[in-house]
């Protein structure tokens, strides 16, 4: 069965008003036609889930096609289907003498992408189920005494790590657990994350003034043609400022200004792309200011939409970190260290005067950071331009750009959450400048790399060697603390 997936706009009412969602489209008897469950699957849920989240979902359906067109003979039930199609994923189809007379030729998955596809091909076909009356692929059926054991204890653990855990139906939760899918999925394996991969602090101030040398102007006395202003904004945003890669394709030109506090420094808020406070310099068509900044895209700069709603290269994506400010939706930069601020806000300020050579105005859209090429000239910088531009100044001062080297852009990032980390200022300022939601999401932002666990077992060691003993650390917490004892008299309850 041929397919090929396409980028759609849709539109579902008389407004007019489209939608942008990706569309697999299938060759059958010399027809071509969309899979039509899956466009309304989308349409029912895309204002609540991603595009990133649809064009997974896309890819586990186009390898169900793929493995549907190879072994369509051998299976008469979509259960018994599903089952070997979900340990094809994992195994991948590829024999030990290195053929597949399938013609398929999948590698295996790693056992988290692999869980994550079938689970969202699971949901898709439960959903069909509902709407179409179909056979679902992954029925329920009733689990065993081991399997709702399990699923008690993940209940538990979500329920102590989510803020309203309190709230969850006692009732709902017995009842869930009694069932299992038909298909397992693999379990991911659990472990450290061999270490935070942070790019190296020792490096940074040449990164910014070496590797980002525009290319055939590295001698001109012109400072401002000499560098990449933009690359280097972008690149101090995340290392000092903590920020992922995406999120500073959303800024807008207004969303850098002077701190009132400390002039020197710069105040950066990073709103959110669809409900963030639009600015206050424009009315709508009744005469009042847009509220939010996908209205004002819509109003003031028709064929504009949120970086994070739109496909293709101009997509920026976004994680729903966690707000300074939940009346006008946006997060504070917060610059660690501090005087990173005031080298950003000279930097930005010779950013701003290129623009302006190249007279590129806000006239035609408000992001922040643009193109400077021909065929792109004034359009909105693209993360895949970032990334070339990054690579090549890494590349520039002798290293390797390679994410288990931390030269990778969100290296930066995991620099900025070890820095804070070894300043020992607490795991709620951690949180706050990262901007997570949970607590626990900064643990990969600070766990200790294979270097400094050695460095610290050799001192250990060395220690060892020259008598001194090392005391055992015992936790008295434990057996003290009322509401830990509380929690172990719960789960023992709960797991009997």
């Amino acid at each position: 069965m041929n397919h090929v997936r396409i980028n759609a706009k849709v539109v579902t009412d008389d407004t007019g008003i489209q939608t942008e969602i990706p569309v697999i489209l299938i060759e059958h008897d010399g027809r071509i036609f969309e899979l039509e469950p899956l466009v309304d699957y989308f349409l029912a849920n895309i204002q609540a889930k991603s595009l990133s989240w649809a064009q997974k979902l896309c890819q586990g359906v186009e390898m169900l096609l793929d493995y549907m067109a190879a072994n369509y003979a051998y299976f008469s039930n979509p259960a018994d289907l599903f089952a070997t199609f979900a340990r094809r994923v994992s195994t991948g189809t590829i024999g030990e003498d290195g053929r597949d007379p399938s013609g398929l030729y999948w590698l295996p998955k790693r056992t988290k992408n692999a869980r994550q596809l079938l689970m969202s091909l699971s949901a898709f076909s439960d959903w069909m189920s509902r709407k179409c009356g179909t056979k679902p692929l992954n029925p329920w059926r009733e689990a065993t005494t081991h399997e709702q054991r399990l699923n008690w204890a993940a209940f538990i653990n979500r329920s102590q790590r989510s803020f309203l855990g309190h709230l969850n139906s006692y009732a709902e939760s017995a009842e869930a657990a009694k069932q299992a899918r038909n298909t397992l999925l693999g379990r991911t394996p659990g472990g450290d994350r061999d270490g935070t991969k942070a790019f190296p602090d020792e490096k940074f101030e040449e990164l910014l003034f070496e590797g980002f040398k525009a290319p055939g102007k590295q001698e001109g006395k012109d400072i401002v043609e000499r560098y990449d202003w933009g690359g280097i904004c972008i690149t101090i945003l995340e290392n000092a400022g903590g920020l992922r890669v995406s999120e500073s394709f959303h800024l807008w030109v207004q969303d850098v200004q002077p701190d009132l506090q400390d002039p020197d420094v710069a105040l950066v808020r990073v709103y959110h792309p669809v409900e963030g406070a639009a600015p206050k310099d424009f009315k709508g068509p009744d005469g009042r200011y847009l509220s939010d900044r996908e209205a004002y895209l819509r109003v003031r700069y028709p064929g504009y939409q949120p970086r994070n709603k739109v496909t293709g290269n101009r997509r920026a994506g976004w994680k729903n970190p966690k707000l300074s400010d939940s009346q006008q939706n946006f997060m504070y930069v917060y610059w660690f260290p501090r005087d990173m601020g005031r080298l950003f806000l000279q930097a930005w300020k010779l950013y701003m005067y290129k623009r302006l050579r190249a007279r590129i105005s806000a006239d035609k859209h408000p992001f922040l950071f643009v193109s400077f090429r021909n065929l792109q000239h004034g359009e909105p910088y693209t993360i895949d331009a970032y990334s070339d531009a990054h690579a090549r100044a890494v590349r520039r001062i002798g290293l390797v750009p390679a994410k288990l080297n931390g030269t990778t852009e969100h290296g930066h990032r995991h620099a900025y959450g070890q820095r804070v980390y070894r300043s020992k200022a607490g795991d709620r300022i951690i949180q706050a400048g990262l901007h997570h939601a949970s607590p626990d999401s900064q643990v990969v932002y600070t766990e200790p790399s294979i270097e400094q666990v050695t460095r610290t077992l050799v001192a250990a060691t060395e220690a060892l060697a020259a008598g001194h003993a090392l005391p055992p650390v015992i936790d008295m917490d434990q057996f003290t603390h009322p509401e830990l004892k509380e929690k172990k008299r719960y789960l023992y309850r709960r797991l009997r």
